[in-house]
């Protein structure tokens, strides 16, 4: 295992795999296009959706209905946001963070993520009776970003044991 950055890290900083800091990012910036593209649509009222329009397959459908929103506000724009936020949570100098705060956060924050794909994916499948294959992606990025971590957090290497006066070797 290597640090992200390519230098040795400090003696206070966990070693992380250098795919984890990677794969977020990519994840995030499909999941970030993906949402600013429906966050246009949901602003503009959709007149440019590319999407088919068919019975099971229709994006039109999903997005402007009113599982589309979320406490009056539009999912698409919460999307957007919650990328952003992991790819500001997930970067190389708060992964090598030792304090579990920045872990338990970013979890955290997954599963909220993860939990508002599942509601999303039941109302697509259970009220509206359609799907839309541009909230799949996003869906599909989530579950990534999950998993991920989840693979991340257990290979991420503790920082070094500091050998103290008293227990050093004779």
């Amino acid at each position: 295992m290597t640090a992200t950055s390519g230098s040795r890290p400090s003696s206070r900083e966990r070693i992380v795999p250098i795919w984890l800091p990677q794969a977020i990012k990519a994840l995030c910036i499909l999941g970030l296009i993906v949402s600013a593209y429906l966050t246009w649509e949901s602003f503009t009222g959709g007149a440019t959706l590319a999407c088919p329009e068919g019975e099971t397959i229709n994006c039109a459908k999903v997005t402007e209905s009113e599982w589309s929103k979320l406490f009056g506000i539009p999912v698409a724009p919460l999307g957007l946001a919650f990328f952003a936020v992991m790819w500001w949570l997930a970067t190389p100098a708060r992964l090598r963070d030792p304090r579990p705060f920045w872990d338990t956060l970013r979890l955290a924050f997954v599963g909220v993520g993860v939990a508002m794909v599942l509601y999303l994916v039941w109302a697509e499948l259970f009220k509206i009776g359609a799907i839309c294959l541009w909230c799949t992606v996003v869906h599909v990025a989530v579950l990534a970003l999950f998993v991920v971590l989840l693979f991340g957090q257990i290979m991420i290497e503790p920082p070094p044991a500091r050998v103290r006066h008293k227990d050093r070797v004779r």
